[in-house]
């Protein structure tokens, strides 16, 4: 195997996080010697509990990685280390980047200069949905690429706005196991013309700590984000955190005070978020793209 492969067999063990390889590849960035490395080792010298290194170590020694992957080819499903040329530049920037992706069409989508992460309430009102259309309409005219999650609501609607241009949908699952079930049709569309990824093994289900652990990629990929109807306490504001956190832009369309689903909103607003009514406003950002 090489690197690339050693690190993608890491990725697969359980009992081992970001944090871990990352203490992984401090000692070795070859990562070959990791396998002569006892579960005593792990626990003395990398910080391991004995439990998650008693299962790292036997997943490590036990885990087929080259059927894996031969199974992913045969499904049309591409792998790709934070070591490949190809790996999406301004998420690489971030402090955590994923070490790995796992992707399903058009991987060309990630050396698009112009993207732009669209998040929002899975309950958007008719005036939500009708704002959200009216910026995004020139935006996917000039090309822009808008990424998101596929949740419903807000993401669902971000990425059908963006079929006639090109849109990356970041999954919370496996790419073996789309999620929401209601969007089905959605993924299928998405895999054949567009991109959906995931920083989570093929076959891993979803779980409701992955959605926001999920988010800083949403925000990392893209040059900024644009908040669509958020709560006081939601996932879109995350996101929004993540975004000033990567030294993106934030970017909240205003609603009606008396809604609820705005909260959030005018929060990030009063925080320093930009206000946008049109898209204009996004555009006149970013006469120079963000450089290393």
């Amino acid at each position: 195997m090489n690197r690339e492969e050693r690190l993608i067999h890491i990725h697969h063990c359980r009992g081992i996080g970001w944090r871990g390889i990352d203490k992984l590849l401090k000692e070795d960035q070859d990562l070959v010697s990791i396998y002569e490395l006892s579960v005593n080792t792990l626990i003395r010298e990398f910080s391991f509990q004995r439990q998650y290194a008693e299962l790292f170590h036997r997943d490590l020694h036990t885990l087929d990685i080259e059927k894996k992957l031969e199974d992913y080819k045969a499904a049309g499903i591409e792998v790709l280390t934070v070591f490949d040329p190809e790996y999406p530049p301004l998420l690489k920037m971030i402090y955590d980047p994923p070490w790995v992706l796992y992707t399903k069409g058009n991987r060309a989508i990630f050396q698009h200069q112009q993207l732009l992460s669209v998040v929002g309430t899975r309950k958007p009102t008719k005036e939500g949905l009708t704002a959200l259309r009216f910026i995004l309409t020139p935006l996917v005219d000039q090309g822009w690429t808008i990424v998101s999650g596929m949740a419903l609501g807000v993401d669902g609607a971000a990425h059908h706005h963006a079929l006639r241009s090109s849109t990356i949908a970041v999954l919370g699952s496996g790419l073996l196991h789309p999620y929401p079930k209601k969007h089905l049709s959605l993924f299928q569309n998405l895999i054949k013309y567009h991109l959906v990824i995931s920083e989570y093994p093929p076959d891993q289900p979803p779980k409701r700590w992955q959605f926001p652990e999920r988010n800083r990629i949403v925000s990392g990929l893209s040059m900024g984000t644009l908040v669509v109807e958020a709560q006081e306490k939601s996932g879109s504001l995350i996101t929004a955190d993540q975004a000033l956190e990567q030294g993106r832009e934030v970017f909240a369309i205003p609603g009606n005070i008396f809604n609820m689903n705005t909260v959030g909103t005018h929060r990030l607003i009063q925080q320093g978020a930009q206000l946008v009514t049109s898209a204009e406003d996004i555009l006149s950002q970013f006469s120079t793209p963000l450089t290393r």
